[in-house]
């Protein structure tokens, strides 16, 4: 499982809002508390905190979708465990609205449409669909040639990629860029859906690999806040909002370092577009898929989004 030693997270309330909700509540400040000194099961858990074993499982179930704990099933005496391990050694809040007001007029923001890739790799099972309805046939890779793909809110494979084409407005500029960053919505694939569903998703920026991010599952338990109301139930409904950032001392997500991949590595002057690959590798530890999500469909309302910070 995820050993935490010296892993820190630095949360934006302005936009993590599924790990602020995860600590709003002493309960789960207490299991974080409890299990930062061993993994514990939810009967021991109870024990210590002397609640109804529903209750701890509800409040672990919260932690473990806003990604603040790992947790793995283990066999049991009688039948099976859930154990719950900590992710964090730290945990930052970062009110940064005044910083980003601050900043505002040196950042340039391009949102691309998850559709308008230029290059594609995939296997099934795989598809796209828009607001509306499939396009071409599922389980197709001939079909992401479809040019209705522009229209995609909804872009799903097993393993391959998908690569994008953004302008490098950081050639226009006469300072010096500090970050790069990319947002996008996803999650893992697995026919219907499967919260527990470990998927290795990997960003590419100007053919450098930034990095690797485990998706801790597909989800479906609910109806994404978007997801249109023809999209069936049992289908993959919404994803976790992931912001990966180039910097110069190395590369992050979520505020949680992945590499020691640079902006310097990046070589941006020499490019006049920035491409932007994501996809799950073949020989990827945990080969789980990928569901990308763009407008109209999960729960934010955006495509990609590439954003340059300037000096």
């Amino acid at each position: 499982m995820t050993n935490k030693e010296n892993r820190a997270i630095i949360i934006d309330p302005s936009e993590d809002f599924d790990k602020i909700k995860g600590l709003a509540s002493k309960i789960r400040l207490k299991i974080l508390e409890i299990i930062d000194h061993g993994p514990k099961n939810i009967n021991e858990l109870s024990a210590v905190l002397e609640m109804p074993q529903s209750t701890v499982a509800t409040n672990v179930m919260i932690l473990e979708e806003a990604g603040l704990i790992a947790t793995e099933q283990i066999k049991g005496k009688k039948g099976t465990q859930k154990i719950c391990h900590p992710i964090y050694s730290e945990i930052v809040i970062e009110f940064s609205s005044q910083k980003r007001e601050i900043e505002k007029d040196n950042v340039i923001e391009v949102e691309m449409p998850i559709g308008l890739y230029n290059r594609y790799e995939v296997s099934a099972p795989c598809g796209l669909c828009s607001t509306e309805s499939i396009i071409g046939y599922l389980d197709v890779p001939n079909h992401f040639l479809d040019p209705e793909r522009v229209k995609a809110g909804l872009i799903w494979f097993e393993k391959g990629y998908v690569e994008y084409k953004f302008p490098n407005n950081s050639l226009y500029k006469d300072t010096e860029v500090r970050t790069v960053e990319i947002v996008t919505e996803l999650s893992s694939e697995v026919p219907g859906t499967n919260k527990e569903w470990l998927s290795d998703i990997s960003l590419w920026l100007n053919d450098v690999k930034v990095g690797t991010w485990t998706s801790p599952g597909d989800y479906g338990d609910k109806r994404g806040k978007l997801t249109p109301s023809w999209w069936k139930l049992e289908g993959s409904q919404y994803g976790l909002l992931k912001s990966w950032r180039v910097t110069n001392s190395g590369s992050f997500v979520d505020g949680l370092k992945i590499s020691d991949v640079k902006i310097s590595d990046l070589d941006l002057s020499a490019h006049h577009s920035i491409t932007v690959k994501i996809g799950v590798e073949d020989d990827a530890k945990h080969v789980g898929g990928i569901n990308i999500f763009g407008r109209g469909f999960g729960n934010y309302n955006q495509d990609i989004v590439l954003r340059l910070y300037f000096s």
